[in-house]
């Protein structure tokens, strides 16, 4: 049965686009849906890792990425109430690039979706998948065209099918409905431990160019670094009872001011590194995030990105795995045609690929999840 893609692939992150290149360049029909408006901010850590940069190169935006990126991340730190410990980076002994780089998700996303466009990937923009029906080899996805807040044609659905589906969408987002019409999912149980994510952007601050600050308070973790345009990002998460704490400080502001306090209490550096500075617009937040793998054997669907698993965003894997984890699934998928993917075929494939995502990154969430502990509870180490 012939299918209007080979590839539907949901999601224009760093994990929907990377793959949306790889599969268009190895000759599969593939299309993209992507919810938001390019370029756009989103709640995530901004370092790409020294090992990455061949990736960025072979995906054909290497010339643009080092020239928006920020300068390379060569000291790490570990700032607590009291005091800042530094150490040079170690360099990355594999690839011609020695040290990371940060840059804004606006800028990167951007660039890896309009290659991805480049290379022959149609792109529904903005669009919203609401539920996907079917099994391998003729998937049929029900979007929507328009903002998902009140866009042009929202109601006007539509379908589209698809010989594969793969999932990018972000972590805390709802992602579309698999095996069902749309319908109204339960919430999850609101508790304590809970972490949601801030992020911010300031301009002419006083933080060193290349050093990369994580910082450590109880109940919660976070970081900032130098990226494009000489910006710095502040990243944090925060738990859901310290947050309902410090909000009373902040009367009738955004839950972001009452972080931004949180943090310039917490740490005098941090102040200090902010005194004088200016906040490009508004503190971003999401959550609760859910660290955990998500990628299982016996799925219909392929994940990728923070859909198929997320790791605490302390030691700033998020870029990484997405776009590692879209090289993995690209690996296998790029084996076969698409006409020739049986339901068994389609199997094994998920069989590798959940192998493989299990050996690439289980013990990095290990390791995140331990260094999370130790951050949010900073009097113990």
């Amino acid at each position: 049965m012939s299918c209007d893609s080979d590839l539907l692939i949901i999601g224009a992150g760093p994990a929907g686009s990377t793959a949306a290149i790889l599969m268009a360049r190895a000759g599969w029909r593939v299309t993209v849906v992507e919810r938001d408006d390019f370029p756009r901010q989103k709640v995530c850590g901004e370092c790409v890792a020294a090992g990455n940069l061949d990736l960025i190169d072979d995906l054909g935006v290497g010339l643009e990425f080092h020239g928006l990126a920020g300068p390379e991340l060569r000291q790490a730190g570990w700032m607590r109430a009291n005091r800042t410990l530094r150490a040079d980076m170690p360099r990355c002994p594999d690839g011609k690039y020695p040290f990371g780089r940060a840059i804004g998700r606006d800028r990167l996303d951007a660039l890896l979706l309009e290659r991805a466009r480049a290379v022959g990937a149609t792109v529904l923009q903005p669009a919203t998948v609401v539920a996907i029906r079917g099994s391998a080899g003729h998937f049929v996805c029900e979007y929507s065209l328009g903002a998902p807040h009140g866009g042009t044609g929202r109601g006007s659905y539509r379908t589209l099918s698809a010989a594969v589906v793969v999932d990018a969408h972000g972590s805390w987002d709802r992602g579309p409905i698999f095996g069902m019409a749309r319908a109204e999912r339960s919430t999850p149980t609101r508790r304590s431990s809970d972490l949601f994510a801030f992020k911010a952007r300031f301009c002419n601050t006083r933080l060193e160019r290349g050093f990369l600050p994580v910082l450590a308070i109880e109940g919660g973790y976070g970081g900032m670094v130098v990226s494009d345009d000489e910006r710095t990002t502040i990243a944090c998460c925060v738990r859901r009872d310290v947050l309902t704490r410090c909000r009373p400080a902040t009367p009738g502001a955004s839950a972001g001011a009452s972080v931004e306090l949180l943090l310039r209490r917490s740490f005098p550096d941090l102040g200090r590194m902010l005194d004088g500075a200016q906040r490009e617009g508004a503190w971003l937040s999401v959550g609760p995030i859910r660290p955990g793998i998500r990628v299982y054997a016996g799925d219909s669907i392929f994940r990728i990105g923070n859909a198929a698993g997320e790791t605490h965003p302390l030691i700033g894997e998020g870029i990484s795995m997405a776009l590692q984890s879209a090289t993995l699934l690209a690996t296998q998928l790029r084996q076969i045609s698409p006409g020739a993917l049986s339901s068994e075929r389609h199997s094994e494939i998920q069989q590798r690929y959940n192998a493989a995502w299990r050996r690439a990154f289980t013990h990095r969430l290990r390791v995140a999840s331990g260094y999370a502990h130790i951050a949010m509870h900073p009097f113990i180490s």
